[in-house]
């Protein structure tokens, strides 16, 4: 975090004001949670390591924008790097072309999601013993059977469309497999979950069309992100399953939009779709959530007190999460949602999109990052899930679903 000014004892006791409901869940969750601890046997490493694992969602392409390292190699911070992901048997992350949607609406996000690919490629050309790009579910298997990590890419935010389907096939032919229509605020294609304008009141126009173009040309429609109406105006209109990359359940996280609640999950499952869980705190506890708002409020009450140039304001997380302990989920939080999902539609409908690299300081005890999914495979192991289950969780339902897409592309 930039800044280096301490919170005033007035700005602080604001904060801790209003706080009181993140300290008491903080009391409850937080401290009990850091003490857990999580350890996989040998037959969970084993099926982690023989098994192909897809995560529908790593922001690794942002995160070395942002500061570049490289992640062929053992790095010193972040969530995900070459001997990590072989240590956690991962081996097909969707790397996230993440376009921030205050790039909506211009060149340069189009630009952006270019590099973002570019940088993808420079991974790859790096170590092409260790990656490889991955555009069909054919070829992560090939890969896998090569002992090659293979790096499907997905598009968050549909921004750098810019309204022109020269552009959806210009970024199909660079390896786009799954395009998530809109980000934190409503852009040309479909309102934001996060975005309370609604101003399409669902797709627009343009997203309606769009949906069959990616029917077509055999890109997966992604529904995180976008509001109800929306999500519920792709299941009408689509040919094909969809997924949604890095969701959770809104049953755990009452009033958070940008997860999905039981009539959406139902409604995917007759898709034939994959909500993918995210594994972020916030999206799998509404404690976090809570302590979330929190935060933001004390913030606002110090701009309001102090005004928008505080010096206090530069290192404000830091200095309320020292004040204020964030109350991290837990392995166990994640595996209630998986567990949700199935007795809702069932086995065929769950898979992982952990937001790693995306979501910073707020994943749960038990799963920090990409060397953790034996954890993961314990844990259902532990809640009586068949291999075969398993298997479906870590990959086939998602790999399914891009093979039924891909199949109706070569027939249109």
């Amino acid at each position: 975090m930039k800044g280096r000014f301490p919170l005033t004892k007035t700005a602080l006791a604001i904060a801790v004001l209003l706080s009181c409901s993140a300290l008491a869940t903080s009391a409850t969750s937080g401290p009990d949670a850091n003490t857990k601890t999580y350890s996989a046997s040998k037959t969970a490493v084993a099926i982690a390591k023989e098994t192909i694992i897809v995560d529908g969602h790593i922001d690794v392409p942002y995160r070395v924008k942002e500061k570049w390292v490289d992640v062929t190699k053992a790095t010193s911070d972040g969530d995900f790097d070459y001997p990590r992901a072989v240590q956690g048997g991962l081996n097909a992350p969707f790397m996230s072309i993440y376009v921030p949607a205050s790039l909506d609406n211009s060149p340069e996000s189009t630009q952006l999601a270019h590099e973002l690919i570019d940088s993808v490629e420079a991974i790859v050309a790096r170590a092409p013993d260790k990656f490889a790009i991955a555009t069909r579910p054919s070829e992560v298997k090939t890969h896998f059977e090569q002992g090659i990590i293979s790096l499907p890419m997905g598009m968050e935010n549909g921004s750098p469309l810019q309204g022109d389907l020269n552009n959806l096939q210009a970024f199909y032919e660079r390896g786009i497999r799954y395009i998530t229509l809109a980000h934190s605020q409503a852009n040309h294609i479909s309102d934001s979950s996060y975005d309370l304008r609604r101003k399409w009141k669902g797709l627009s126009p343009f997203g309606k069309t769009l949906v069959t173009e990616m029917n077509n040309i055999g890109i997966m429609l992604d529904i995180s992100h976008v509001s109800d109406d929306a999500f519920y105006q792709v299941i009408e209109l689509t040919k094909v399953p969809v997924i949604a990359s890095h969701s959770s359940l809104r049953r755990f996280t009452p009033g958070f939009e940008r997860n999905m609640n039981d009539d959406m999950i139902k409604k995917l499952g007759e898709n034939g779709g994959v909500i993918m869980i995210n594994f972020g705190s916030s999206f799998v506890s509404k404690e976090a959530g809570e302590w979330r708002t929190g935060m933001t409020n004390a913030r606002n009450a110090l701009k309001e007190k102090e005004g928008e140039d505080s010096p206090n304001l530069e290192n404000f997380e830091a200095t309320y999460r020292a004040q204020v302990p964030y109350p991290y989920s837990t392995l166990d939080n994640v595996l209630d949602h998986i567990d949700h999902v199935v007795s809702l539609v069932g086995i065929d409908h769950v898979g992982i999109g952990s937001d790693y690299d995306g979501v910073g300081d707020s994943l749960p005890i038990g799963l920090k990052d990409v060397a953790s999914f034996p954890n993961l495979v314990q844990g259902l192991l532990d809640r009586q899930y068949s291999r075969a289950d398993i298997e479906k969780i870590l990959s086939g339902n998602l790999l399914r679903v891009w093979q039924q897409v891909e199949d109706y592309a070569a027939k249109h």
